[in-house]
């Protein structure tokens, strides 16, 4: 397990924080508290109740509550860096994607807007101030990896190189089954994105999911669906490790993978 740099901001377009909103703050603090040894900061709290996941006195992700009125789907949602999320926006905007909310001051901690790509993908601009992202990269608990899971890849593939300047490139084994590209920045491979065509489940639609890492992804599993969570997919070998894809007991999808460690 690695520490973030804390006087260096992520290159934009990097990956570098995963938030998730919930109807119901305290139950799902106690699954992921179970599930990875989370511990609990206060975060802002501009747009409601908002704790920051700790591993070791270093935040690792978010978590907010929806307030009552507000009935939206329970999903993780990866951000983006930028060095200015207003321009950014507009790019999005430019290039097909919509901004649903923001860009708007988190207090002092930066700034952010919501957003989705072309195809309906949603996903977070963070322009960091005093809150650079993630604090750690790698070991149990730790959000190490992010896709996109969409029809296809050629379209939406476009729009994150125009907007963040990624260089997409298809997998190695890419093949007319089998749609994935890398998405790297200054030669290193930041993100995915994996074309599932008709497999792409109806009732989610393109979204980006968030991999955390585990020491057993067996064990993780199984531990998920005895706390009140359940099994999208049971564990397997894929490209990146032995992995599960999983929900939290309020829906939300996110994936176990194995460390290489």
């Amino acid at each position: 397990m690695t520490e973030a740099s804390e006087a260096t901001r992520r290159t934009p377009g990097t990956p570098c924080w995963a938030s998730l909103m919930v109807h119901g703050l305290g139950t799902t603090e106690e699954f992921y508290a179970d599930l990875f040894g989370w511990e609990y900061e206060p975060g802002p709290e501009q747009l409601g109740p908002y704790v920051r996941a700790m591993l070791g006195g270093r935040e690792v992700a978010g978590i907010g509550e929806m307030p009552p009125d507000r009935q939206l789907p329970v999903a993780w949602t990866t951000y983006l860096a930028t060095d200015d999320a207003d321009a950014t926006a507009e790019s999005i905007r430019s290039c097909g994607g919509t901004v649903a909310v923001g860009p708007l001051d988190a207090g002092i901690a930066g700034r952010v807007a919501i957003c989705s790509d072309p195809l309906g993908a949603i996903f977070g601009l963070w322009q960091a101030a005093s809150h650079l992202g993630t604090r750690l990269a790698g070991g149990p608990g730790t959000p190490v990896w992010h896709e996109l899971v969409t029809q296809d890849t050629s379209t939406v593939g476009k729009f994150y190189e125009h907007v963040f300047g990624h260089e997409a490139r298809a997998h190695a084994d890419a093949c007319e089954d089998f749609d994935y590209l890398t998405l790297s920045l200054q030669g290193r491979p930041v993100a995915a994105v994996h074309g599932v065509g008709r497999s792409l489940p109806h009732d989610r639609g393109p979204h980006w999911m968030t991999y955390f890492e585990v020491e057993d992804t067996d064990a993780a599993a199984a531990r998920v669906r005895r706390l009140g969570g359940g099994i999208v997919q049971p564990p397997r070998e894929g490209l990146s490790g032995r992995l599960a894809v999983v929900t939290d007991p309020e829906g939300a999808v996110f994936t176990l993978v194995r460390g290489r460690g």
